[in-house]
C-alpha cells in the first residue's frame, strides 16, 4: 500500500472518530443541576405526545415535517433522556418512578416501531396516556426536590410543551377518522388547561422581556388551534403539525429561560 492510501485511509479514521463523537455529543443528556432535571423530565412527558401525533402523521401518509424521521428520533430521545435522569438522580423514589416509566415504555416502543396502524392506534394512546401520567409524577417528583415556588413555574412550561403535542395529536386522530366521545372531550380538557397555564405564566414574577415575547408568540399560535378545533368539515393536518412545533420551539426557550432564572 502507498503512503498516500495510507494518508487517506488515515484521514477517513479520524473523520469518523469525530463523526461518532460528535453523534454521541448530540445525543447525550447533559443535566447540570435540579432544573435541569426538571427540565428534561417534562420533556418527557412532552414526547409521549409527540410520537402519537408523528405515528398519526405516518399513518395517515402524509410526510409534511418529515414525521417518520422525526418518530424515529423522538424515540432515541426518549431513551436517552430517561438513561440520563435515572444516572442524575440519587433520590430513590425518583429512580424508583424512573424504573416504573421504563416498564410501561418498553412495551410501547416495540408498537411504535413498526407500521402504523388504525387498528393499533386507539390502543396506542391509551398506552401513551400512562406512560404520559408516569413521566408526569417522575417531573411532579423532581419539582418538588427543589424545594421552591420556581420549580413549579418551570414545571408548568415545560408542561406547556407537552400539551402543544397533546393537542396536535388528538387533531391527527380526528383527521386520521378515529371519531371517540373520549377523545373529543380529551381535546376539550387539554385546551382548558393549555389556556388556563398560559395565563398563569403570563402573571409570573420571574418573567423577562424574552420570556414575555415567546409567550406572546405562543398565545398567537394557540388561537389555529382554537379555529381549527371548531371544524367538523375542513382539516389542514400540516397547519396544525407546523402551529404545534412553533409552539414547542417557543415554550422550549421559555422553560430554557425560566431554568436560567432559576440557578
Amino acid at each position: 500500500m502507498s503512503s498516500f492510501s495510507k494518508k487517506i485511509i488515515k484521514h477517513i479514521l479520524v473523520f469518523s472518530l469525530l463523526s461518532s463523537f460528535f453523534t454521541y455529543s448530540l445525543l447525550a443528556v447533559d443535566i447540570k443541576n435540579i432544573y435541569d432535571a426538571v427540565d428534561i423530565a417534562g420533556k418527557q412527558r412532552m414526547f409521549t405526545q409527540r410520537m402519537l401525533k408523528d405515528y398519526a402523521m405516518v399513518g395517515m401518509k402524509n410526510s409534511f415535517g418529515n414525521a417518520d424521521e422525526d418518530l424515529n428520533n423522538t424515540i432515541s430521545e426518549f431513551d436517552d433522556h430517561l438513561h440520563a435522569l435515572h444516572d442524575y438522580t440519587k433520590n430513590s423514589e425518583i429512580k424508583k418512578s424512573t424504573k416504573k416509566v421504563e416498564e410501561i415504555w418498553l412495551p410501547i416502543k416495540k408498537v411504535l416501531e413498526t407500521p402504523p396502524s388504525k387498528n393499533k392506534v386507539v390502543k396506542l394512546q391509551e398506552n401513551l396516556e400512562l406512560l404520559l401520567s408516569v413521566t408526569n409524577d417522575t417531573t411532579g417528583l423532581f419539582a418538588k426536590e427543589t424545594g421552591k415556588e420556581s420549580g413549579k413555574i418551570v414545571d408548568i412550561s415545560g408542561r406547556q410543551r407537552m400539551l402543544s403535542q397533546r393537542m396536535a395529536s388528538l387533531y391527527m386522530l380526528k383527521v386520521w377518522g378515529i371519531d371517540d366521545d373520549k377523545f373529543k372531550e380529551k381535546m376539550k380538557s387539554s385546551m382548558q388547561l393549555f389556556k388556563s397555564s398560559l395565563e398563569e405564566l403570563q402573571k409570573s414574577e420571574l418573567n423577562t422581556a424574552e420570556i414575555n415575547k415567546l409567550l406572546t408568540k405562543v398565545e398567537r399560535s394557540f388561537m389555529f388551534f382554537e379555529v381549527m378545533n371548531k371544524s367538523s368539515n375542513i382539516f389542514i393536518p400540516s397547519l396544525i403539525y407546523k402551529k404545534s412545533n412553533d409552539i414547542l420551539n417557543n415554550m422550549n426557550k421559555a422553560t430554557q429561560c425560566y431554568v436560567d432564572e432559576c440557578k
